[in-house]
């Protein structure tokens, strides 16, 4: 039978009417299924969030490994080796790292964790995947994307933040210029 948005979700649990209320008859069950039911979707969804097009909430990192220390870099007291990524790649975890932290205007970062473009490259770059020169690259893709669109800027940070970028061109963006380093094997 479809239902239409009127009608109330059928009950995660069913309970015996004998329960619904406690032995002193205050309907406390009653009382916690109500509130739960009051919560957003997902706060009572048992499992975890699936997105609708079918795939789990993820980190955005998958695909790649994490960079490993090896036991000379533990003796020395340095960090691990960068996992090598394509500029390509980079770009790529770029636009999934600002999905993941949520994308911000005006500042690299803040403290809710949001980042613009250049954080999501900085941090990228700091959680061991790629190498300086890898996003010097990248920063080039994405500047040669931006002036072949027809908006010429003085860096891909400027287009960022201007009143009229969104979310969505910035991945657009990110997107674009992967494809095209990909293309071109950097």
């Amino acid at each position: 039978m479809p239902r239409t948005d009127l009608t109330p979700p059928p009950p995660l649990l069913a309970l015996p009417p004998s329960l619904l209320t406690g032995p002193d008859g205050s309907g406390l069950v009653a009382e916690i299924e109500a509130y739960l039911a009051s919560l957003p979707a997902p706060a009572r969804t048992p499992v975890p969030y699936v997105c609708p097009y079918g795939t789990a909430l993820r980190p955005w990192h998958i695909g790649h490994p994490l960079p490993r220390a090896t036991l000379l870099d533990r003796v020395l007291r340095r960090p691990a080796r960068p996992v090598p990524v394509s500029a390509a790649d980079h770009l790529r975890l770029a636009s999934r790292y600002i999905g993941a932290a949520g994308w911000l205007q005006g500042a690299m970062w803040d403290a809710g964790g949001r980042v613009c473009l250049l954080g999501a490259q900085a941090a990228v770059l700091a959680h061991g995947y790629g190498t300086p020169g890898t996003v010097r690259t990248a920063r080039i893709q994405l500047m040669e994307v931006l002036h072949a669109t027809g908006r010429p800027v003085n860096s891909p940070d400027e287009y960022n933040d201007r009143p009229t970028t969104r979310q969505a061109d910035v991945h657009q963006l990110l997107d674009r210029a992967a494809a095209r380093a990909g293309r071109l094997g950097v």
